[in-house]
């Protein structure tokens, strides 16, 4: 049996932003693997965004890694365009781009610092999903999709001492997908969003998943690969009615 070459089995478009590692990269492989064709976004980590590709072509699957940075409106519209230009239309986003910005308290923030969190972690995914719902909305042509947020269980945690304005950032996220959703559900769009608590990533300082693994009830940090496992269910047909819901994928903490 010959492998697929094109999109004849293809379940749509998927677009993830941040996708070259992390939990990002868990989304591109399980988009690949259940059958999307897959762009993702990155900054600065060109050879694991091809390493990525060659991982997913080598399947016989279609992905195209675009060099993307979410804090510039220029650069999310051509993103964009590119997903248009090599797959069609788009069907399923997944805002995962993040930063955390500077661990310290409030009165340790530098302006520079945080206007940078903001404009990637919230003014960026507002606008990428400004440009999905162009493309998604029945109201606008479209055929429908699916959204998925990354949030965080430091939008409710708060990050006191540590990184209050990530947590905040991320609590700005939870209020986009609740009132997103409300906005497009007539029009074939579902909006959700996953919070993940401590996953085994890079995002971590080092040394703080093993101080804080003691309070997760589930004695131990998540990884990836659990939570993109959520998100390809919250993209997928059996979620159908489940739309401005923030599913906590945090072992109980």
């Amino acid at each position: 049996m010959s492998t697929p070459s094109l999109a004849e089995d293809s379940r749509g478009t998927l677009l993830v932003t941040g996708g070259s590692r992390g939990i990002g990269a868990a989304v591109v492989r399980q988009g690949s693997a259940a059958g999307y064709d897959v762009a993702f976004t990155y900054v600065r980590e060109r050879a694991a965004a091809d390493a990525l590709i060659a991982e997913i072509a080598a399947a016989g699957r279609r992905a195209i890694a675009i060099p993307a940075d979410v804090a510039g409106e220029d650069d999310i519209v051509a993103a964009f365009l590119a997903v248009d230009d090599a797959f069609g239309p788009l069907t399923g986003l997944v805002n995962n781009a993040g930063i955390v910005g500077a661990t310290c308290r409030v009165e340790g923030i530098e302006r520079e610092m945080l206007e940078r969190v903001f404009a990637v972690n919230v003014i960026g995914t507002m606008l990428c999903c400004r440009e999905a719902v162009r493309r998604m909305s029945t109201a606008q042509g479209g055929s429908g999709g699916a959204i998925v947020n990354l949030s965080s269980r430091a939008a409710d945690i708060g990050g006191g001492g540590v990184y209050v304005h990530y947590a905040a950032s991320k609590g700005a996220i939870d209020s986009l997908t609740i009132g997103l959703a409300t906005e497009v559900a007539a029009e074939g769009i579902r909006v959700n969003a996953v919070a993940p608590g401590l996953i085994l990533t890079e995002i971590h300082a080092p040394g703080r998943l093993e101080k804080l693994v003691p309070s997760v009830p589930m004695k131990r940090a998540g990884t990836a690969d659990e939570v993109a496992e959520t998100i390809l269910w919250l993209l997928s047909p059996a979620s159908s009615y489940v739309t401005g819901a923030v599913l906590d994928v945090g072992g109980g903490r």
